[in-house]
């Protein structure tokens, strides 16, 4: 897994390329945690490279919109695969998380 990170106009965008699985998380939550710890209250995940997600890779992102709700903050994932988008429909979190098709749209949103 490689991830990206860059601020654009008070936004924190998370670019994820490879596989966020249970050897992988880990190391995500921890980059994106160290941003709320920093204040950030906005985030955007942008999936467009991210090949494979598990459980794992789910729960981080879960945990994370439950704890930004609780800050008063948002998170929206946007540019996901049809088959990474198909794991969050058939799991049923399509209605629970903020999910955009671009990145434009993920912006618009946060």
């Amino acid at each position: 897994m490689e991830v990206n990170q860059e601020n654009a106009n008070g936004v924190e965008i998370f670019s994820v390329k490879g596989s966020l699985d249970s050897n992988t998380s880990p190391e995500f939550e921890s980059l994106i945690y160290k941003s709320l710890e920093n204040g950030q209250r906005k985030l955007i995940l942008d999936l467009e490279n991210l090949d494979y997600i598990s459980s794992a890779g789910i729960r981080v992102m879960l945990k994370t919109t439950k704890d930004l709700k609780r800050l008063d903050g948002n998170i929206v994932l946007c540019s996901l695969q049809d088959y990474v988008r198909e794991v969050f429909d058939i799991a049923g979190f399509d209605g629970y998380l903020n999910i955009e098709k671009n990145l434009d749209g993920a912006m618009g949103r946060v």
